[in-house]
């Protein structure tokens, strides 16, 4: 039988590549990079400097305070939650998808120290070209709760941001987060595959999507639900980091640089479990797997593994 979630807390350590993007738009049919030789040498190149630099930084100082203070960081967001949920009373991509991103501990209860749960330092390198997707929208809520009224199972997230070339964490980067909600349906955006497409009020809508400023500690913490899924592509969040921006007085964000726009994904096991819970039960879209995801073959490689670890 399925194990029914009421929420779930995800973490991934991501590795900072200030690197401009090349980007194109792809959702229901889309289009991916052109692997051109020179585009393949890039990459290549790219992956041998940040996998040397990445083996580099796990074993510096800075690495084991930032480990230290994410252990002191997720244990008081656990605490958090457990009184919160007592007072409301409840590589290649095949090696990718062979890899179980879920946590391996045996014998936890609610009561389990959270050093023991955020012990581990987890690290991947994050491609610095991957396709943004048509549903971005300029102008979003810098904030970090992103759920406003949606229903699903309660998401906790934390990405952190280290540059390979220092060990340090990036403190100032904003990070968009923006995703479906649990029937597949986008805010801001009226188009024809995006749930009702004759519901022009949806334009006006902002749930789902926000951005936050990374802390001292590189570290980007959001609250929303798991996404669901709509057809022609595997669950995924969106994440877009940008620099050197303005804030308004609207509580956004303008202008500034990119430099990183990916996706991150979740294991299969993981999908199938929530798909059997209400509302992602109720969406008649077709379910496409990560084995079938176009845009997750382009950004799985060996050092690349967008997946949330949880």
């Amino acid at each position: 039988m399925a194990r029914i979630f009421t929420s779930l807390l995800v973490v991934t350590a991501a590795l900072a590549v200030l690197t401009l993007p090349d980007s194109v738009d792809a959702h229901g049919g889309q289009s991916v990079h052109a692997r051109t030789p020179e585009r393949l040498a890039q990459r290549r190149l790219f992956m041998s400097e940040s996998k040397r630099s990445l083996k580099d930084c796990a074993n510096s100082e800075a690495s084991r305070r930032l480990q230290e203070r994410a252990v002191a960081r997720r244990a008081a967001k656990a605490d958090s939650l457990r009184a919160e949920r007592r007072q409301r009373r409840r590589l290649e991509l095949d090696t990718v998808l062979a890899t179980n991103h879920k946590s391996n501990l045996t014998g936890l209860t609610n009561e389990t120290n959270p050093s023991e749960l955020f012990g581990d330092d987890v690290k991947c390198i994050l491609e610095p070209e991957v396709t943004q997707g048509p549903y971005y929208v300029n102008g979003e809520l810098i904030r970090s709760d992103i759920r406003e009224n949606q229903e699903g199972v309660d998401l906790y997230a934390e990405v952190q941001i280290i540059d390979v070339n220092t060990c340090e964490p990036v403190q100032g980067l904003y990070l968009d987060f923006w995703h479906c909600n649990a029937t597949g349906v986008y805010s801001g955006i009226v188009a024809s595959g995006n749930g009702d497409s004759s519901d022009t009020t949806n334009v006006d809508k902002t749930f789902l999507r926000g951005l936050t400023p990374t802390d001292e500690d590189g570290v980007a913490s959001y609250t929303s639900i798991f996404p669901g899924h709509y057809t022609s592509r595997a669950t995924h969040i969106h994440i877009l980091g940008t620099y050197n921006g303005t804030l308004l007085e609207n509580n956004t964000y303008s202008g500034g640089y990119a430099s990183h726009v990916g996706q991150l994904f979740f294991d299969q096991d993981l999908i199938s479990e929530v798909e059997l819970t209400a509302p992602y039960s109720t969406n008649t879209q077709e379910l496409t797997t990560n084995a079938e995801d176009q845009i997750l073959s382009e950004e799985a490689a060996e050092d690349f593994d967008p997946f949330f670890e949880y």
